[in-house]
C-alpha cells in the first residue's frame, strides 16, 4: 500500500489511470497524533484506489465523517466516491463481526481496505493479545479478498493509528506489535505551523520495496491540504513522535 499513498503524497504520478495493474503491497500502518492528518489521508488513498479501476474500496471507521476531507489527491469524482462503501462499526465487538462475516458480504471484493482510529477499537482492551487478534483478524480478512479477487488481484491494507506525545509502556508495547504486523509504515510529524495553517512532515517508509521519502503536508484554515516535497530525504522518524495540536481531518 505504500505506493498508493506515494502516488497520493507526490500528486500527479499514475493518478487515474484506469488500470489494473497497482501492487497492493505490504499493509501500512498511518501513525501520527490527533490532528496529524490520518482522516484526511486515508480518504485521498481510498479515492486513489477507487480511480485505478482495481474495484471498490471498503472504509471503516467508527462514525461517519462530518464532511469529506478537500483536497485530497484527485477530486471529488461521483464515479469514485461511488466505488467507497464506508462502514461505521461502533465496537470493537462489531468490528470484529464485520470482519468475521467477510466471508458473508455479497458483490465484489474490494481492492483496498482502510480502517480509520484503530486505537479507539483498542481503548477498552488495549493488552497486547487483543491488539494481535485484530491485527491478525485484520490480515487473515484482506488475504480472503485477496483469494476472492483471483491472482494478481490483491486486495491491500491500510489502517491509521493514534500515537501519544508520552506513551506509557503499553502503548510502546501495542506500537511494537503493530509494526510487526504492518511492515510499511507512514510517521506524520507536526511541523511549525503559519499563520493559520497546520504542517505535518509525513515521512514514508515502505518496507525494503523503496527508498524513504518526506513531504509537507499543508492543512489551511478553510481544510484544504496541500502537499510539497520536504526539502531534504533524511528520514528518521525516531527522532520526533510528539503531538500535534489542533484537530484537522
Amino acid at each position: 500500500m505504500a505506493e498508493t499513498l506515494r502516488r497520493v503524497l507526490s500528486r500527479g504520478s499514475a493518478v487515474g489511470t484506469g488500470e489494473d495493474t497497482a501492487e497492493a503491497g505490504p499493509p501500512l500502518l498511518l501513525l501520527g497524533a490527533p490532528g496529524s492528518g490520518k482522516t484526511a489521508l486515508l480518504f485521498a488513498a481510498a479515492l486513489e484506489a477507487a480511480g485505478e479501476g482495481r474495484g471498490p474500496v471498503l472504509f471503516l471507521t467508527r462514525r461517519p465523517l462530518q464532511s469529506l476531507p478537500r483536497g485530497t489527491g484527485a477530486a471529488l469524482d461521483p464515479l469514485r466516491l461511488q466505488k467507497i462503501r464506508f462502514q461505521y462499526p461502533p465496537s470493537t465487538g462489531e468490528l470484529l463481526r464485520l470482519l468475521c462475516s467477510a466471508h458473508e458480504a455479497p458483490g465484489p471484493a474490494p481492492s483496498l481496505l482502510l480502517l480509520d482510529g484503530l486505537e479507539e477499537y483498542l481503548a477498552k482492551d488495549p493488552g497486547p493479545q487483543e491488539a494481535a487478534y485484530l491485527a491478525a483478524l485484520l490480515l487473515d480478512t484482506v488475504a480472503y479478498f485477496s483469494h476472492r479477487r483471483g491472482p494478481n488481484r490483491d486486495c491491500g491494507l491500510m489502517v491509521a493509528l493514534q500515537t501519544q506525545e508520552e506513551g506509557d509502556s503499553g502503548d510502546a508495547l501495542q506500537l511494537t506489535l503493530f509494526q510487526r504486523y504492518f511492515p510499511a509504515q507512514c510517521w506524520l510529524q507536526p511541523d511549525a505551523p503559519g499563520p493559520g495553517e497546520c504542517h505535518i512532515r509525513a515521512c514514508l517508509e515502505p518496507s525494503g520495496l523503496g527508498p524513504r521519502t518526506e513531504w509537507c503536508v499543508t492543512f489551511q484554515p478553510d481544510g484544504e491540504m496541500k502537499i510539497t516535497r520536504w526539502p531534504t530525504q533524511a528520514c528518521d522518524p525516531s527522532s520526533d513522535k510528539s503531538s500535534s495540536s489542533g484537530d484537522q481531518p
